[in-house]
């Protein structure tokens, strides 16, 4: 099994790297951008794709969006995210095309070698693998306009809710301007407000927010 791992920490992404191998699975390139991780997997005709789903430069959801961009262009392509936190928008987005071959995974269950070993091979085969917790999330969260937006997504929309501008917000959230008018973007997309809508999406998006509160 060929693997490509797009992981920021070097830590961690030598240690992936370091377990893999001990396994006997090739791991063919690592990464510690998701940028490249496309290219890599086509370079290497890559069995497998290791990504953290918060990468630079925002450390948001680049690499859950590479690995997005890479089942678009090769469905089959086998995935396993790896995550610090339960994000259920992510995992949901990642899930949506029901195609399997593809794992959404705590970052704390790498300490139990077995089973994420186990998992590995698992989504290499075609299986959905989805750590317990990011599973029960899933089930308990109500449906809601809202539950397609990431963490960020939402936290720059609840400061649109505070009247903030995009300078405000960039400020809070410590990211640039530039960064904060894609993720503005991404949430009328997510939301369906587009620009041809009656009224404001900046006020329609608000009202959303907290109608859904």
């Amino acid at each position: 099994m060929r693997v490509v791992i797009a992981e920021d920490d070097a830590l961690l992404r030598e240690g992936l790297a370091a377990l893999l191998r001990g396994e006997g699975i090739h791991v063919v390139a690592v990464t510690d951008t998701a940028d490249d991780l496309g290219d890599l997997v086509s370079a290497h005709d890559a069995d497998l794709s290791v990504v953290d789903v918060r990468m630079p430069p925002t450390w948001t959801d680049e690499g859950l969006r590479s690995a997005i961009e890479i089942r678009r262009s090769r469905p089959d392509h086998p995935v396993l995210v790896l995550s610090a936190h339960v994000e259920p928008a992510s995992a949901g987005e990642l899930l949506a095309d029901g195609a399997g071959s593809v794992g959404y995974l705590l970052k704390e269950r790498v300490a139990a070698v077995e089973d994420f070993i186990r998992a590995v091979h698992r989504v290499a085969s075609g299986h959905t693998v989805l750590d317990p917790e990011v599973a029960r999330i899933l089930m308990q969260r109500r449906r809601s306009p809202l539950a397609a937006l990431t963490d960020r997504e939402r936290d720059v929309l609840e400061l649109l809710a505070q009247g903030d501008r995009n300078s405000e917000i960039a400020a809070k959230l410590f990211v640039s301007e530039a960064a904060i008018s894609k993720h503005i973007r991404n949430l009328f997309d997510k939301l369906g407000l587009h620009i041809d809508d009656a009224g404001h999406r900046r006020v329609l998006a608000v009202l959303t927010y907290l109608r859904e509160k």
